[in-house]
């Protein structure tokens, strides 16, 4: 079904979401994923995935307390949802049925 598919950026933040359990938040979302990744982004990218992730219902949200480190604002927290998981599951089932397919590759002097 279309839709259903994650790219490259949504697979890597909704793994980010699920990995940080109840901190997931854009910024520490962002930086799990630059410290994993050397990948340079910025959180407004963060933000436009996590939209279209929970407007698919792979993640759910709510407003986080207010902090003094962030001058009284609160934080969005998102959530892994079932369904998201879900996809995960048959994401990662999918990459490695294929993974396993692929032929053993022998050099000269190693194997």
């Amino acid at each position: 079904m279309r839709g259903e598919h994650l790219g490259e950026l949504e697979e890597l933040v909704l793994l980010t979401v699920g990995s940080l359990t109840d901190q997931a938040y854009a910024v520490a979302i962002l930086e799990e994923i630059k410290s994993n990744t050397k990948r340079n982004m910025d959180v407004t990218a963060v933000h436009s995935v996590l939209r279209r992730l929970e407007k698919k219902g792979y993640v759910s949200s709510e407003m986080g307390g207010a902090s003094k480190e962030r001058g009284g604002r609160r934080k969005r927290m998102f959530t892994l949802t079932k369904v998201g998981r879900k996809v995960l599951d048959e994401t990662m089932d999918l990459r490695y049925s294929l993974y396993r397919k692929l032929p053993k590759l022998t050099f000269a002097g190693l194997s």
